[in-house]
């Protein structure tokens, strides 16, 4: 960690590296303690570092987990931790609130980067793609043949979206491009011109069954762990295809695996995974598993804007104002 700042200036702890443009703001505006070569920290790391710097603030990111232990053991110095993501699972909001620490997350910058990532996955799933490329690389390929590496086609197929937040608009309007039929189930029905013309499914369990296609955009809670498991599964018409770009936790993996090594569904895209970077190995040795590396919101615009709006964030509580994306 280093500090390219003077002290006189609120100490900010960030665990990550960042954007180039993030970091000279952070370092510009704060005294900021950085991470240039980019190592993880675990929580207990994270509260020693804010220890030693006398920090005030922390910008964390999706992957620092800061359980109960972490947060007690953060200096009562700091005010504020700013997540560089929308989600907040891997922060424990109650133990922030008990110990009266703000929590903000960065929504909105995120939508349209992760909704096209979500029709890449569709797209690739469906088309085979990553089967085609490794087939290449592999110098496999002999050849165009009338048969080879058949897939399915979005044009005329229903997809159905489970949470239809800004993400989940973003995923429909880029689908309907491609000619597919939205059907959505949420917690709420939305105004008929956010719907679009989609079909409103009150309960999603009567959804599942007409949707040639699944993509799941709602956010990682206790009641939403391992919602999509083997009875789910079980629920979407044969050779459906599954796309998650929500949280890892919600996808059963052993029903999800299992599905697909039997031919149940014909494919899935996916760009979350419990337990990241440690994802199930079941996943690797499927051809039918189109996999990408938590990619949703990663162009140099998105991560620039999440990063800006988190020190949006920390600018205003330490000016004594309300933070724009307080959580807790």
């Amino acid at each position: 960690m280093r500090s390219d700042t003077p002290a006189s200036r609120p100490v900010l702890l960030v665990t990550r590296r960042l954007p180039d443009a993030v970091e000279a703001r952070a370092a510009r505006d704060f005294d900021a303690r950085l991470n240039p070569q980019d190592r993880a920290l675990s929580g207990a790391d994270i509260a020693a570092l804010a220890r030693e710097a006398g920090a005030e603030g922390v910008l964390c990111t999706a992957g620092d987990r800061l359980d109960a232990a972490a947060i007690a053991a953060l200096p009562d110095a700091v005010r504020i931790v700013a997540t560089f993501s929308v989600g907040t699972d891997h922060i424990d909001l109650n133990a922030a609130k008990a110990r009266g620490l703000i929590v903000t997350n960065t929504p909105d910058v995120l939508t349209d980067a992760t909704a096209d990532i979500a029709l890449l996955l569709m797209l690739g799933a469906a088309r085979r793609a990553s089967e085609g490329e490794r087939m290449i690389r592999a110098g496999a390929w002999t050849g165009w043949t009338p048969t080879q590496l058949l897939g399915t086609h979005l044009g005329g197929k229903r997809l159905g979206i489970v949470g239809m937040g800004r993400i989940g608009q973003a995923v429909a309007r880029r689908a309907r491009a491609f000619g597919m039929t939205i059907h959505y189930s949420n917690r709420r029905r939305l105004p008929s011109e956010q719907e679009a013309g989609a079909v409103y499914h009150a309960d999603p369990e009567e959804m599942l069954a007409v949707c040639d296609v699944l993509s799941l955009h709602f956010p990682a809670t206790p009641d939403t762990t391992r919602w999509l498991k083997a009875e789910r599964i079980e629920r979407l018409p044969p050779g459906a295809i599954v796309v998650n770009t929500a949280r890892g936790s919600v996808v059963d993996d052993e029903a999800l695996i299992a599905a697909l090594a039997s031919g149940r569904l014909a494919a899935a895209g996916l760009d979350v995974f419990e337990n990241e970077p440690n994802l199930h190995p079941g996943y690797r040795g499927l051809e039918n598993a189109f996999l990408l590396p938590h990619l949703g919101s990663a162009t140099v615009e998105t991560r620039n804007a999440m990063g800006f709006r988190a020190l949006d964030n920390l600018d205003a509580v330490f000016a004594g104002a309300a933070a724009p994306d307080r959580v807790v």
